[in-house]
């Protein structure tokens, strides 16, 4: 995983992330990696909403699917 971010809200319906600085892959262009580092740490699992906030402040939410192989998809707010 190349991105680098923090988790904003954690709680049992939806995750909050958002990026840090600009000098790093961004959440957006980094989403499979992060998708799966946050199952593999159990801050996400199905059924959880996960959103970001990008570099400029947008907030958007990350669509996974851990059944399929192509497991993420973006979806704006």
């Amino acid at each position: 995983m190349r991105a680098k971010f923090i988790v904003e809200e954690n709680t049992t319906e939806r995750v909050v992330i958002a990026d840090v600085g600009t000098t790093h892959m961004s959440i957006t262009n980094d989403a499979e990696a992060v998708v799966e580092y946050l199952l593999w740490k159990g801050v996400i699992k199905p059924g959880i909403r996960l959103f970001y906030h990008d570099s400029t402040g947008r907030r958007d939410e990350l669509l996974f699917n851990i059944s399929t192989e192509d497991s993420t998809g973006l979806q704006p707010q």
